[in-house]
Parts: structure tokens; sequence; C-alpha cells
């Protein structure tokens, strides 16, 4: 159902979504309606289209059916109380809709090498009125390598990767807590979402869902390159 669910209002996209099963469970639906993606794009008359959006220095919002996916296999993890890490967290939509579903008590942490979108991404989420959020410390972003996670705030009960991974970086599958679940895509050329899994006794199990196209999880310089 890719790229079938857009909208003119934000309400319009969430809804086509659920009617197109990418939205399945009402706690994913009620975070999502609590979530304005008009305030985390660039250009505002697109932001309720069902497609990737550039929000320069080579990084993109992806498409809302992708964060559909997202919130709804790693869902089982997003409990209230629970502890989120969002790799690549770019624009800060995931942030936004992993706080709705974790809070009260739960932390989502983001990281993002580029400080220029760290900071874009604060102001995003304060614009969509999660100022108290920060405030708290319950929404954090910080600048860094996501290969790397931010293990200060581990485990974490799930982990969100927004860019595809070639390998899985070895850091992130040791900050997920066990139990805990690991959304990634994963390749070079050929990209996959891939589900991670690790048990109560910390054996890790990789399964693969679908195809995908995703800008890579790479360095700050050369994630620059391809910047406009």
């Amino acid at each position: 159902m890719a790229y079938t669910c857009s909208g003119s209002t934000n309400a319009e996209l969430i809804e086509n979504m659920h009617a197109n099963d990418l939205i399945k469970s009402k706690v994913v639906k009620d975070a999502f309606e609590k979530v304005d993606r008009k305030n985390y794009v660039l250009d505002k008359r697109s932001a309720y289209v069902d497609s990737p959006q550039s929000i320069k220095y080579g990084a993109t919002i992806s498409a809302p059916h992708m964060h559909a996916y997202a919130a709804e296999y790693l869902l089982p993890f997003l409990k209230p109380g629970s502890k989120v890490l969002d790799v690549g967290s770019g624009s800060g939509y995931t942030c936004a809709v992993f706080h709705h579903l974790v809070s009260p008590k739960g932390k989502v942490v983001g990281i993002d090498h580029i400080p220029e979108l760290v900071a874009y991404s604060l102001d995003n989420l304060r614009n969509d009125g999660l100022t108290e959020a920060i405030n708290a410390k319950v929404i954090e972003v910080h600048a860094g390598d996501g290969r790397e996670g931010w293990p200060s705030e581990g485990p974490y009960d799930a982990i969100h990767v927004g860019a595809a991974a070639f390998p899985i970086p070895k850091p992130l599958i040791n900050q997920l807590a066990s139990p805990g679940r690991m959304f990634v895509p994963v390749g070079d050329s050929e990209q996959k979402i891939v589900v991670i899994d690790k048990d109560e006794d910390g054996k890790v199990v990789e399964k693969e869902l679908f195809g995908v196209q995703y800008v890579p999880l790479t360095n700050k310089d050369d994630q620059l390159k391809y910047a406009y």
C-alpha cells in the first residue's frame, strides 16, 4: 500500500494509513494523531504526501508508511515506561511518535551526527508542543555517530534506525535490552527491513521483512557529499 496513503491533512493521512492496514492498533493511531507531520518537513505543501522528503544535509524524513511499519513492529516493546533509541533521528518526527507511545515515564533518545539537524529536530519538537518533554529530559536528541548508539542511556527496549546499515552495527545490538527489538533497514545496493529480537537470555534472532530504499547510515563527511 506504499505511496497510496497521501492526504490533504494530517488526520486524512493517518486515516488512510489505518484504512490500508498500515496502522493497525489504536495506540499507534492515537500516537500518530498527536504528531503533525507539517511540523517536521521543510516543504509544508507536501507535508501529508506519503513519500520521503529531503531535510537537507543528505538526510530525509522517511515516507509516513515506513514510520507506520516501524511503530507497529516495535509496538510490543513500546510500552509506558519503555526506553527507545532513535538512530538517525533527523527531523525528530519518530522521536515524537515514540514519546507518545512510551509516556508517561518512558524516555526517547535521538541521535544524529549532523548538529544542524539536532537543532532542527529540537525546534520541530517544540513547535509540536513537546517543550515540556524536552525540558524534563524524557526526550533527548544528541549529536553523535548513530552507529555507536548512545550507551550512557542504554539498554534500550526498542531501537529504531532511520538509515540503511551495512553491516548492522554491533554497538546497537549490544545496547538492545534483553528482551528488546530493533527495526533497521540493512543493505547496500539492495536493502531490506530487518527486525532483530534479543530474548531474555541475550540470544539474538534476525528476521528479514521486505525490500526498501533508504539513505545510508554512514559517517558525517560521506553523508554531506550528498547534501543539497
